[in-house]
């Protein structure tokens, strides 16, 4: 078991939220749901948990938590995960032309679906993410959720890869 685990294993509700809260963007109540969960034999197995509380809320919480995306490509306040993240795929540096073809596509998307368009955008350049923003707007409203709240897992995943045991709440 690595370290962190161990150590996030033993913590109070406080602190495992102060940890893992921001591996769902700005929903810490799936860290505190899981911490009820606890001990964790691996970071895979805190995931999943966390996955499936997910995927178990009710749709309003499902939402909100999807909701809370920023939009690809938007020049907006976002956290520094969601900053780090679209900055590794480019979309800090995007052109006046691409910039207006996102902002395009994200509101035609968000009136289909209610919500942004959410994909681990890791290892993505920002035609690959257009296109699939493109091709996800052929899905249904509910396949679309599905495959969201999926993205949003899959998010987590890259966030819980890099955390460190030196961050607030060791």
């Amino acid at each position: 078991m690595d370290r962190l685990l161990h150590l996030s294993n033993n913590w109070d509700q406080t602190a495992f939220v102060a940890q893992y809260g921001s591996l769902f963007e700005c929903s810490p109540w799936v860290a505190e749901k899981a911490w009820h969960s606890r001990p964790f034999r691996t970071r895979e197995a805190m995931l999943k948990r966390m996955c499936e509380i997910v995927k178990d809320a009710d749709e309003a919480l499902q939402l909100k938590l999807l909701r809370a995306h920023p939009e690809l490509g938007a020049n907006i306040r976002m956290t520094k995960e969601s900053v780090a993240e679209q900055r590794g795929a480019g979309l800090d540096r995007l052109e006046r032309d691409e910039a207006y073809i996102f902002h395009q596509l994200n509101a035609k998307y968000r009136e289909r679906f209610g919500f942004p368009f959410i994909i681990a955008v890791k290892g993505l350049t920002p035609d690959m993410i257009a296109d699939s923003m493109q091709k996800r707007m052929m899905n249904t409203a509910e396949q679309e959720k599905e495959r969201a709240l999926g993205e949003v897992c899959k998010i987590a995943s890259f966030r819980l890869e890099h955390m460190d045991i030196n961050t607030e709440a060791s």
